[in-house]
C-alpha cells in the first residue's frame, strides 16, 4: 500500500503519473478487498468506480467542487481519497459510516442514501453558485440503475433549462443496479454502449466544411440543423441531447488517462453535460465479477480468498417471505410480485424463477411500482410489493392517492423495518407506522415470529377492497412466541393471575421476545402484566379498550417512531372510547440513528427491557403513591381471554 498511504487529501493525486495511478487503483482495489471482507459493506460497487473516483479528484477540487455521489453505497474509494483510510470500523459504532457523512469530512455532500436523488442536489447546487457568482463546479455521479428512477428525469429536464449552467453529469454505467437493470432506458444504454460517438463525426465535418469556400458554412449549419436524423443514424446518444445535454462517450470507466480528458472537456464546456463511463461492477476480484446475482453488491463478513461467508446463517425473515410466497403464488394464480430493483433483497428470486411471467421489476421507481399495482388490482389480480420500509416513503402520495382511495387490494411487504442498524440513518425502516395511520381503509400486520409472517401475509392477499401492510426486520428470526389466548383478534402472548392486574402491556411485531421479558421483570417487583400481540396493529382492535380498562396502566413498546406510531394510535383509540387508562408508549425519539449494530442503537435509544421494566416500575410505583391499591374489578382478565386455539 505504498502509494494509498501517501493519499492524505485529493491533491496528492496530482503529483502521481499516470503509471503510479494505475498502480494506486490496484492497491486501493486490494485494501477494499481486505477491508470489507472483515467489516461486510458494499464491495461490488465500490471495486467498480476506483479509476472514475480518482479521475474526478484529478479533474475536480473538493471541496470547492461539489462531487456528489448518488447512492452514496460507491463512497469507500472518495472516502479513501481524502484522508479516511481507517476502515477496522466500517459501518460500526464510532467508525466509517457505509454512505457519505458531513461529520466525517467536508467532502461529502449528501447524507442521503435514497437512490436517484443526485441530480436534484446537482441542480440546486448549480443554481446556487450561479447566484452567488462561485467559480466553483459541480460533478454529479448516478448509476444507470438510478436513472430509472422518475426523480432523475424531473431533475434533467430542470437542469436542461440552463443552456450555460455548469454541471458534469457522470452516467456510471455497470449493467446494474443490484442486479441488471432492467427497461427502455437500459436497451438504450446498451445501444450506446456499442457505437462511436457523434461528436468526433460532426466536428471532423465541420473542420472540412469550413475551409470549402461560400457553401461550406451554410452547409454545415444545414447538417447541422438536421442533427437529429443524422445523430439517430450515427449513434442514438439523441435522447439525451434532445433534452439539450451535451453527450460525451462511451468512456472505459477504467482508463484514468480517457476518463480525465472527457471530464476536462466537460468541465470546461460552461453547460450541461453527461459523460457516459462503462465500468465493470466488482472488478478485480473474481468471486464478484462470477456472482451473477449481485457482483456482489453488499455482503456480510467474507474470506477475502473464496468470497464465501464466514460463518453460517439461519433463516431470516426475507427468506421466509420468499418461500411463502411460492406456496402462495402455486395456491392462488392471481398473486403477482412488484420489486424496485431489489428482486434478491427482497426475497423474490425463487418466486421470479417459479413464476417468471409474474413478477415485475419496475427500477428504482417505488412511485410508479404503486400505482402500477394499483392498475393491477383494478385489473384483477393481487399484486405483493416488497420493498425496503425506509423506501416506501417514496410512494406514500401514490398509496394514499392511487391504491387506497381506489380501494385496490394490493399488499406491500415491508422489509427492514424498524432499526436496522448499520447502514445508518436513512435506512431505518422507523416510518411507516407512523405515515401509515393517516391512510383510510390501510391495514397494517407487523409479525411476531416466522408463523406469524406466514399466517398474516395470507391474511393480507385475502383483502382485496384495501390496501394492507406487512412489516417484519431485519436479519435472523427469533424463535416462535406461542399465545397462551385470544382477546377480540389479539393474540394474549402472558395472562396475569390479578383479578386487577397493573399493567397491559402491548407488544409489536418482532419485539414480543423483550416484552415477555420485560413482563418477567415487572413480576419480579410484585407488578402484575398481561402482555398482548395485536398482530394488526391499524386498525386498534376493538376489544383492546375493554381489556385496557381491566388495567392500571397501559404500556406500548414498537420498533417505529413513537410520533404518530402505534402507541399514539391506541392512545386515541382509548380517548375515543372513554377509558380513561394511563398509556405510557415506548418507541424511536424521532431523531436520525447513527450507524451502528441494531444491539447497540436500541440500547442507546432505551428500547431494552432492562430499560422500559425500570420505567415502567417507576410509573406503576407513582400510580400507588397517588392512588393507593385499589379494590379488584369484578371482572378479572382470566374471565375476558379466550384460550388459544391451534
Amino acid at each position: 500500500m505504498g502509494l494509498l498511504t501517501r493519499i492524505k487529501g485529493p491533491r496528492d493525486l496530482d503529483r502521481l503519473s499516470h503509471e503510479q495511478l494505475d498502480q494506486l487503483a490496484a492497491e486501493i482495489r486490494t485494501f477494499l478487498v481486505d477491508a470489507v471482507s472483515k467489516t461486510g459493506g458494499h464491495l461490488g460497487p465500490n471495486l467498480g468506480v476506483v479509476e472514475l473516483t480518482i479521475a474526478l479528484h484529478r479533474v475536480f477540487e473538493s471541496p470547492k467542487d461539489k462531487v456528489l455521489l448518488d447512492t452514496g453505497h460507491q463512497s469507500y474509494v472518495h472516502k479513501l481519497l481524502t484522508g479516511r483510510q481507517d476502515f477496522s470500523r466500517l459501518r460500526a459504532k464510532d467508525g466509517l459510516s457505509g454512505y457519505p457523512s458531513r461529520a466525517e469530512s467536508d467532502h461529502d455532500v449528501i447524507e442521503n442514501s435514497h437512490a436517484s436523488t443526485v441530480l436534484g442536489w446537482a441542480d440546486g447546487l448549480a443554481k446556487a453558485n450561479e447566484v452567488l457568482k462561485k467559480d466553483a463546479h459541480v460533478a454529479a455521479v448516478i448509476g444507470d440503475g438510478a436513472l430509472t428512477g422518475g426523480m432523475a428525469w424531473e431533475a434533467l429536464n430542470n437542469i436542461a433549462a440552463a443552456k450555460d449552467r455548469p454541471l458534469v453529469i457522470v452516467v456510471n454505467d455497470n449493467e446494474r443496479s443490484y442486479a441488471p437493470t432492467i427497461g427502455g432506458l437500459a436497451n438504450h444504454l446498451a445501444t450506446l454502449r456499442t457505437t462511436d460517438g457523434y461528436e468526433r463525426f460532426l466536428t471532423r465535418t465541420k473542420e472540412v466544411l469550413e475551409k470549402t469556400p461560400v457553401v461550406g458554412r451554410p452547409l454545415y449549419e444545414t447538417l447541422h440543423g438536421a442533427k437529429k436524423g443524422l445523430k439517430d443514424f450515427i449513434t442514438p446518444q439523441g435522447m439525451f441531447e434532445d433534452l439539450g445535454l451535451k453527450y460525451v462517450g462511451p468512456i472505459d470507466g477504467h482508463d484514468i488517462e480517457a476518463l480525465e480528458s472527457a471530464l476536462t472537456r466537460a468541465k470546461r464546456f460552461g453547460g450541461p453535460v453527461i459523460v457516459h463511463c462503462l465500468t465493470e461492477k466488482g472488478r478485480g476480484y473474481q468471486p464478484a465479477v462470477q456472482d451473477e446475482a449481485d457482483r456482489f453488491h453488499a455482503v456480510g463478513v467474507i474470506h477475502p480468498d473464496t468470497g464465501l461467508p464466514v460463518a453460517a446463517s439461519g433463516a431470516d425473515w426475507t427468506s421466509v417471505f420468499g418461500d411463502e410466497m411460492v406456496k402462495l403464488g402455486k395456491d392462488r394464480e392471481d398473486v403477482v410480485a412488484i420489486t424496485a430493483a431489489m428482486l434478491q433483497p427482497v426475497g423474490l428470486k425463487r418466486f421470479a424463477e417459479t413464476f417468471p411471467d409474474r413478477v415485475y421489476d419496475v427500477g428504482i421507481a417505488e412511485q410508479h411500482g404503486a400505482v402500477s399495482a394499483a392498475g393491477l388490482a383494478t385489473g384483477g389480480l393481487h399484486p405483493v410489493f416488497a420493498v425496503y420500509a425506509t423506501f416506501l416513503n417514496r410512494a406514500f402520495d401514490q398509496l394514499l392517492m392511487d391504491v387506497a382511495l381506489h380501494k385496490c387490494g394490493v399488499t406491500f411487504v415491508l422489509d427492514r423495518a424498524g432499526v436496522t442498524g448499520t447502514d445508518g440513518a436513512s435506512h431505518n425502516g422507523m416510518w411507516d407506522m407512523s405515515i401509515l395511520q393517516c391512510v383510510p381503509g390501510l391495514r397494517l400486520a407487523a409479525p411476531r415470529d416466522a408463523e406469524q409472517l406466514r399466517l398474516q401475509l395470507r391474511e393480507a392477499v385475502d383483502v382485496d377492497d384495501a390496501p394492507t401492510v406487512v412489516r417484519y426486520s431485519k436479519g435472523m428470526v427469533g424463535p416462535a412466541v406461542p399465545a397462551v389466548g385470544k382477546v377480540g383478534g389479539m393474540d394474549v402472548l402472558r395472562k396475569a393471575d390479578a383479578a386487577r392486574p397493573d399493567v397491559l402491556l402491548v407488544s409489536v411485531g418482532a419485539l414480543a421476545p423483550m416484552c415477555l421479558e420485560i413482563a418477567s421483570l415487572l413480576d419480579k417487583q410484585g407488578i402484575s402484566t398481561t402482555v398482548v400481540d395485536p398482530r394488526w396493529v391499524k386498525p386498534v382492535d376493538e376489544a383492546l379498550a375493554p381489556l385496557a380498562e381491566q388495567h392500571r396502566v397501559v404500556v406500548t413498546v414498537e420498533d417505529n417512531s413513537r410520533a404518530g406510531g402505534v402507541g399514539s394510535a391506541i392512545a386515541q383509540a382509548l380517548r375515543d372510547a372513554g377509558v380513561d387508562v394511563p398509556l405510557r408508549d415506548f418507541g424511536i425519539p424521532p431523531r436520525f440513528l447513527d450507524h451502528a449494530s441494531r444491539k447497540e442503537v436500541m440500547a442507546e435509544i432505551g428500547l431494552t427491557a432492562p430499560d422500559i421494566a425500570r420505567q415502567v416500575t417507576g410509573l406503576v410505583s407513582k400510580l400507588d403513591g397517588r392512588y393507593g391499591r385499589g379494590a379488584a374489578d369484578s371482572v378479572t382478565i382470566a374471565d375476558s381471554v379466550e384460550p388459544a386455539r391451534d
